[in-house]
């Protein structure tokens, strides 16, 4: 199959029936949602270590008598004598248990990353060699989660470890030179530059069809290093126009960022590399795998167009959103008892720190420019409720955290604010629809926590569990439509309707 027929292939799957495989790729940028849960618990436990030793106490005796407003920045003799000032009332905050609890935490947080960012992989590279072949692509991505995560942590290392042996040779290499003599050193440099270049140049193309030769010949670690080492000699043109392709990308996603960084557009420009191009990339390189290996089904192209499937996908989003919440009113006033309750914390929280750090909702408006936050705001908060939902996923913990966490910091910053009537009336316009939509977000999350778990006990089958991911993707569809009005308003009504009033 030559590049253009395997690129056809690739938007024709993607395009048809996208929530049989957008959901696992949605669920890549929940990651961090997961792995922060170590962290939290170690935050937790810190700040239960403080209070029942009294440290947090001593702290906020020593701060109530200092003043805590930062110095002009452009003064390094003021920050310096500031930092001295309020590092003596820190102290008490030290100690040994809150530093080992923190670094563990960290180690945590770090260890669930790349145990997530495996499983999740495994998943995503699954689904779509399942719809390669025809099949459901959510049905094999549940399976290949549980199947598979380990021989894709395997290729994360082994990949790793040759890089890491390659720069360590070449190292080596001129470091003894150099010591024979230097301008030998030199030239053994220029050497292993380039031989080093073209070895890690192989060993990223060589990996970066390992995982399709994974899901397509069903093999472990070595077999698939194999298996993409004989298709990149069996089809040197296609796999480096796939590479040329892969970096194309890339380079573009990395140019639309910073374009539109200015116009707020970089939460978006995420979310997208995120949902399309990286889905689009994967299934390129098992498409190419695949036809190497006989393994492709043939696909129609879609009739429908975009302009049309993107407008049903969105009505039909809203329909499930809206039946979701009538469905599972429990699972929302569980959510919102979560969220409320962590906001109250933060309030109480900040309550010692009022009057000594403030924050002001005037100056977060200083220079706003309308679209450009409308569109951040739909971009970060889109993302927000995707990643508390499908973070739920790993048994309800990373979605209940993540209510909890925007709970606390809302808390926080509202204790803090030194306007809190403009603050208010500022957030009613639109979070009387942003808010809803962060809630419902969050008892997907739960609902799906709760669906894995039955899953995992073996109470509900692959077939059933890939229903809920599917339901749950046009949910969240819903609640992107009501977040993009919300971020409208955010951006365009609520900075400028109270001023006249406050």
């Amino acid at each position: 199959m030559d590049l253009s027929s395997a690129v056809s292939a690739t938007a024709s799957t993607l395009r048809r029936r996208p929530a049989d495989l957008l959901p696992f790729y949605l669920l890549g940028t929940a990651i961090p949602v997961v792995a922060r849960v170590g962290l939290f618990v170690a935050v937790a436990g810190t700040y239960l270590h403080y209070e029942l030793t009294g440290r947090l106490a001593d702290a906020r005796r020593a701060l109530a008598d200092l003043d805590l407003t930062p110095p002009d920045t452009q003064d390094p003799e003021a920050v310096q004598a500031w930092a001295e000032g309020v590092a003596p009332a820190l102290e008490p905050l030290a100690s040994p248990t809150a530093i080992l609890l923190l670094t563990l935490g960290t180690a945590a947080t770090l260890l669930l990353a790349i145990l997530t960012y495996a499983a999740v992989s495994a998943g995503q590279m699954s689904a779509v060699a399942g719809r390669v072949r025809g099949g459901r692509g959510l049905t094999a991505g549940i399976a290949g989660v549980r199947g598979r995560w380990l021989t894709f942590l395997g290729l994360y290392v082994a990949e790793v470890l040759l890089w890491a042996g390659v720069l360590l040779l070449a190292g080596v290499a001129v470091g003894g030179a150099s010591l024979v003599n230097p301008f030998l050193g030199a030239l053994v440099a220029l050497v292993a530059l380039l031989v080093g270049l073209v070895v890690l140049l192989l060993v990223r193309a060589v990996f970066a069809f390992a995982p399709a030769a994974v899901v397509v010949d069903e093999t472990g670690v070595i077999g698939a290093v194999e298996g993409a080492a004989g298709f990149i000699r069996s089809n040197p043109v296609d796999a480096l126009a796939y590479l040329v392709v892969a970096v194309g990308v890339l380079v573009a996603i990395s140019s639309a960022a910073s374009a539109l960084a200015f116009f707020g557009g970089g939460a978006v420009v995420a979310l997208a590399s995120a949902v399309v191009a990286a889905p689009a990339l994967d299934l390129l390189k098992t498409v190419l795998y695949g036809d190497h290996r006989g393994a492709v089904a043939p696909v129609d192209p879609v009739d429908a167009r975009l302009r049309d499937q993107f407008l049903d996908g969105v009505r039909r989003g809203w329909r499930e959103m809206t039946g979701f919440v009538r469905r599972t009113p429990g699972l929302h006033a569980v959510a919102v008892l979560v969220g409320v309750g962590f906001g109250a914390v933060g309030w109480l929280a900040a309550d010692p720190f009022v009057g000594a750090v403030t924050t002001s909702i005037d100056s977060r408006l200083v220079g706003h420019l309308p679209p450009a936050a409308a569109l951040n705001f739909f971009g970060n908060n889109w993302s927000v409720a995707i990643a508390t939902s499908l973070g739920g996923v790993a048994l309800v913990i990373p979605a209940i955290s993540s209510i909890a966490f925007n709970g606390l910091a809302l808390g926080a910053v509202a204790a803090l604010e030194e306007n809190l009537a403009a603050l208010v009336a500022f957030v009613v316009p639109h979070g009387v629809l942003e808010i809803p939509a962060l809630f419902i977000s969050g008892a997907l999350g739960i609902h799906l926590g709760i669906v894995s778990w039955r899953t995992f006990r073996g109470r509900l089958s692959h077939e059933a569990f890939a229903d809920v991911l599917e339901r749950a993707f046009w949910v969240l569809v819903g609640v992107g439509a009501l977040i993009a009005v919300a971020a409208f308003i955010e951006g365009f009504v609520s900075p400028y309707y109270w001023r006249p009033f406050l």
